[in-house]
């Protein structure tokens, strides 16, 4: 066999071809040795046990207890889980951190976690998003990222940005769609403020505003690369999520829309997405307003964020006050559903409600809306 230039030097001492894999080459893993691509791993090191054995990350995916060196690798980056990770591999990515009620989201996460082990950009962004619900569950308003969320989330764009600058093949089309979605997330549920007072819009406007809404839209810019919804693909569970994100508005009028905001958005019976800048995202706030809290779901939201272009995203993105309360419309009833939504919706609601207190105080329809205003609930 035609030896590799690059392989380990157990390979080399038993002149077999190495497949050249990290940390882990596979003719050592089976063998039971430590692999020596470094200096200071002795010639065939015995392995004290199996845990480093490439078989470790499928097993670790059904989420048994993790005890040992566990690796995510692809055989040219690799990652090793430490005592805190395999905890919150155990703790969250077993289950659906999207939306935690929804049984085909577990599934899905399930899945992902398996493909995790062999897709480390995947890893890091599990990971990073698992320790932001972690601080949404157990830290104040207001809480600042961990030096884990930071670290997993840098990790997961430089790995992901170096893999789409290659060929994407079907086969890694889940794990190159999960990350995306995972990073979306991210940038979502880090409004890079910690007060209402420096967050927008109240902070001077910048080329950072709205950089949840670009990242949101790379993501989709995937979508026909990777295909969710193939016939093979795990996300395929999901297509009536996907169905509600890309449910059709009317097309005219203002039936479902509550008659104190048409009034607001200036909507009447002949208005139109053409006619009226306000028209879609008001009728997308409008469907989730009187849902029970519990009954919102990520789809049913996502629909008022894809009305955010044209028009509509110039009035947001320049601070129209219409504009703005319908943004923190949204917030105000999908943060209450939707984890990653309330981690932004905290700073930006109550910097929302400040600017149009402090620079539209006369427009007495609006202020209804807000807190203390006999429209507020």
């Amino acid at each position: 066999m035609r030896r590799s230039r690059y392989g380990c030097r157990n390979c080399k001492l038993r002149k077999l071809k190495c497949d050249e894999g990290k940390p882990q080459c596979k003719r050592c893993s089976l063998f039971g040795v430590l692999c020596n691509y470094m200096p200071n791993v002795p010639d065939l090191q015995p392995v004290a046990d199996d845990s480093v054995r490439p078989s470790a990350g499928r097993e670790r995916a059904g989420l048994r207890p993790l005890t040992g060196a566990i690796w995510a690798s692809d055989g040219s980056t690799s990652y090793q889980l430490d005592a805190k990770c395999q905890d919150f591999v155990t703790r969250y990515l077993g289950r659906s951190l999207i939306t935690p009620d929804d049984p085909n989201m577990v599934k899905v996460n399930r899945e992902l976690l398996t493909l995790a082990f062999t897709h480390p950009f995947l890893m890091h962004a599990s990971l990073a998003v698992a320790f932001a619900y972690d601080r949404h569950l157990n830290s104040p308003p207001g809480g600042r990222l961990t030096l884990e969320e930071c670290y997993h989330w840098s990790q997961s764009t430089a790995l992901f940005n170096r893999r789409l600058r290659e060929p994407i093949e079907m086969k890694d089309g889940d794990a190159i769609w999960g990350t995306a979605a995972a990073l979306a997330i991210l940038t979502f549920s880090f409004p890079d403020a910690y007060t209402p007072e420096e967050s927008w819009p109240l902070k001077p406007s910048g080329p950072s505003d709205l950089e949840w809404l670009r990242m949101s839209k790379g993501k989709m810019s995937l979508w026909h690369i990777t295909n969710p919804l193939r016939p093979d693909s795990l996300f395929r569970v999901m297509a009536g999520t996907f169905a509600q994100m890309n449910s059709p508005l009317p097309e005219e009028g203002l039936d479902g829309v509550p008659r104190a905001l048409a009034i607001v958005c200036h909507l009447e019976h002949s208005s139109m997405a053409e006619n009226n800048p306000y028209f879609n995202a008001a009728h997308a706030v409008s469907r989730i307003q009187d849902l029970p809290d519990s009954q919102v779901t990520v789809g049913q939201t996502e629909l008022f964020t894809r009305s955010i272009h044209g028009p509509f995203q110039t009035l947001l993105r320049e601070k129209d006050p219409i504009a703005l309360l319908l943004l923190y419309l949204w917030y105000r009833k999908a943060g209450r559903s939707i984890w990653w939504i309330e981690l932004r919706a905290r700073v930006e609601c109550p910097s929302i409600c400040s600017y149009l207190r402090l620079h539209h105080k006369g427009y007495g329809a609006m202020q209804a809306f807000l807190p203390g205003g006999h429209l507020a609930d």
